[in-house]
């Protein structure tokens, strides 16, 4: 009854929102290609499908992975992440110091296992040098466990060595443990080499690798002879079109 109430207030947030202008926005496909998984692995390929865009009541991020073992087996996993500018709908700015504005935040989050529900607070840093930093505070709503907390941070930071363009991104989740998960972390990043410019292409291409350290990994406690923290590089290309 909980997430059909909050299935129904997200359908409500922005069934209005979604009408409104887009400002901007970013179409990219991946390949990342790693092993060393111990939960899912142990080798495993994967394809993420990428949206971004901004617009004028906030920004919206969706991805799509679709996940592939050297043993055949495949899964589905996406995420959607509308967020609603406090100072875009009331046309004030709320920067104050670091802070560049307020948002209402929400995910999504949709497997063939499980569909979870967040919604909180979030933040919108200026941070020089980055091209963005980001601090969302969810209330989860799992489906199949013990609800929780998780704070998001992502991330975005481009720098040159010589006449070569990099860029190093990623994001952190962190959620709290509860009587049936423990407190889990997850780091994601990614350092990229940016080809397009040595080509004159318009359209953005990288090459680089991606690494992720996972402890708890989907809040599973490490048992015997069953380790659930990941450590694993993945080497990746990423288009944006």
């Amino acid at each position: 009854m909980m997430k059909t109430r909050l299935s129904l207030l997200l359908l409500g947030c922005f069934s209005m929102p979604l009408n409104a202008d887009v400002l901007w926005q970013d179409f990219s496909v991946s390949y990342l290609n790693g092993s060393n998984y111990r939960v899912d692995g142990p080798d495993k390929q994967v394809i993420t499908f990428e949206h971004v865009a901004g617009t004028s009541w906030g920004d919206s991020f969706f991805f799509l992975d679709h996940l592939r073992t050297d043993h055949g087996n495949s899964e589905n996993y996406s995420e959607w992440s509308p967020r609603i500018s406090f100072g875009k709908l009331s046309e004030k700015t709320l920067q104050y110091g670091v802070i560049k504005d307020v948002l209402f935040t929400s995910t999504l989050e949709m497997s063939s296992q499980r569909t979870n529900y967040l919604y909180g607070v979030a933040t919108d840093l200026a941070i020089p040098g980055f091209n963005y930093v980001n601090l969302n505070f969810y209330r989860r709503n799992n489906d199949g466990v013990a609800d929780n907390w998780q704070l998001t941070t992502t991330w975005a930071l481009p720098f040159t060595l010589g006449k070569q363009q990099f860029l190093f991104d990623g994001f952190m989740d962190w959620s709290s443990a509860t009587e049936d998960q423990s407190a889990s972390m997850n780091m994601t990043s990614q350092l990229k080499w940016a080809l397009h410019p040595l080509f004159n292409w318009k359209s953005k291409l990288y090459v680089g690798v991606e690494y992720v350290y996972w402890q708890n990994k989907y809040g599973l406690a490490d048992r015997p002879q069953f380790r659930t923290d990941e450590s694993n590089i993945n080497l990746l290309i990423k288009g944006h079109f």
